[in-house]
């Protein structure tokens, strides 16, 4: 299974969840929210899937942000879900993924849903197969514009995505002003 590139509508790729609406998680977005304390607020608005990879992944290690996820698997917040190896090799293979992106990309193309994920590549791929995504700072601008936070908040957790998470200028810039309430 070869996967072609097609016309992308790119406006259409970009996911606007809404309260209940099930999204794939890849590690890297997952990890994001974690860090900066906004996966607790996003798990009350979307069911969180990840796959196996990913839980492998994100929860290896000894830090605040894997014992937290950790804990969201355990108390059923976050599932877990096989992906289809075949798939996952071609995906892999196709669009030079690695194996949990891919493994992310193959259940969000199972299922037919949005995918989460931060990672450029995979980014790329979801334009490719018209697969509607958001990342980290959707999430966290979403967040704001529902008053869960307050502009002064989102901002301080803008800052802290531009420190963990590989965002170029123009993007962190673009973020700051539609949380300072422009468009």
């Amino acid at each position: 299974m070869v996967f072609r590139k097609k016309k992308v509508d790119l406006p259409t790729t970009l996911v606007v969840y809404c309260k209940h609406m099930k999204i794939v998680f890849d590690s890297s977005t997952l990890i994001l929210l974690a860090k900066t304390e906004l996966l607790r607020g996003v798990s009350e608005d979307v069911q969180i899937i990840i796959p196996k990879m990913v839980e492998a992944e994100c929860t290896s290690k000894d830090t605040f942000d894997a014992k937290l996820i950790s804990a969201f698997i355990n108390d059923q917040k976050i599932e877990v879900a096989a992906a289809n190896k075949e798939v996952v090799g071609t995906l892999c293979r196709d669009f030079r993924i690695h194996a949990g992106e891919a493994e992310a990309l193959a259940i969000a193309l199972k299922k037919q849903l949005p995918l989460a994920v931060d990672d450029l590549p995979t980014i790329k791929a979801c334009k490719i197969l018209n697969i509607k995504f958001a990342t980290a700072i959707h999430f966290l601008i979403k967040t704001a514009e529902k008053g869960r936070i307050d502009r002064k908040m989102a901002i301080v957790k803008l800052e802290k995505l531009s420190l963990y998470g590989r965002y170029s200028k123009g993007i962190i810039d673009d973020a700051a002003k539609r949380l300072k309430g422009g468009k």
